[in-house]
């Protein structure tokens, strides 16, 4: 919660919501508090109330954009079911995601990528949240022991985020061909992925 209490939390993400809805009609470059101010019927300075700078408002909504993917993958990693099975499943989300930021929303794509060139750490923090959801999961599967072959959580985690950055690499994504092509060869690289956490531990016990 902002330290203007629940009210100021709730006009800074409406303002927010406005700058959203002008970006992606008129782009990155044309974004600003006065147009901001103007569509909400108030004055600008009380936009700079809640944003204190044109560049803080670009980053807040890129910022804003990339916590609803880390958001809906957070949904899969959380749910109640083996570990094995949301692996599986936060992989296929997360391309699903990432083709549809590319596919259906090139307007704000272009300008996240314009806002992580000047505020790199917006990307690491997305990176570290997704990283983190996904230590979690094969975690989990060492102790459900539904993926006995992790290892190190976290050090697996970054292996099939690598792994699979063609599919969630916007792009990548781009230029990876339709959507069904790109799901055929994650597929394949999930049942890679699966049958080497599955199987390695037995692998180990017969040397």
């Amino acid at each position: 919660m902002s330290p203007g209490g629940p009210d100021a939390d709730e006009m800074r993400a409406r303002i927010l919501d406005t700058a959203e809805s002008l970006l992606r009609r008129h782009g990155l470059e044309k974004l600003n508090v006065i147009d901001i101010a103007r569509a909400m019927n108030m004055s600008h300075g009380n936009v700079y109330r809640h944003v204190p700078s044109k560049a803080a408002l670009r980053t807040a909504v890129i910022h804003r954009w990339l916590d609803r993917v880390s958001d809906e993958t957070n949904t899969v990693a959380s749910k109640h079911a083996p570990a094995d099975e949301r692996l599986v499943e936060w992989l296929r989300t997360l391309a699903v995601i990432k083709q549809r930021k590319v596919t259906e929303d090139a307007e704000l794509l272009a300008a996240a990528v314009k806002v992580v060139q000047e505020s790199p750490e917006i990307l690491e923090d997305h990176a570290a949240l997704l990283g983190g959801q996904l230590a979690a999961i094969l975690a989990d599967g060492m102790k459900d022991k539904t993926l006995p072959g992790v290892g190190n959580p976290d050090a697996m985690a970054r292996t099939i985020l690598d792994a699979t950055t063609r599919f969630h690499h916007p792009d990548m994504v781009a230029r990876g061909g339709s959507p069904a092509v790109q799901m055929a060869g994650l597929e394949m690289v999930i049942s890679l992925i699966m049958s080497g956490l599955k199987a390695k531990s037995q692998a180990v016990r017969q040397y």
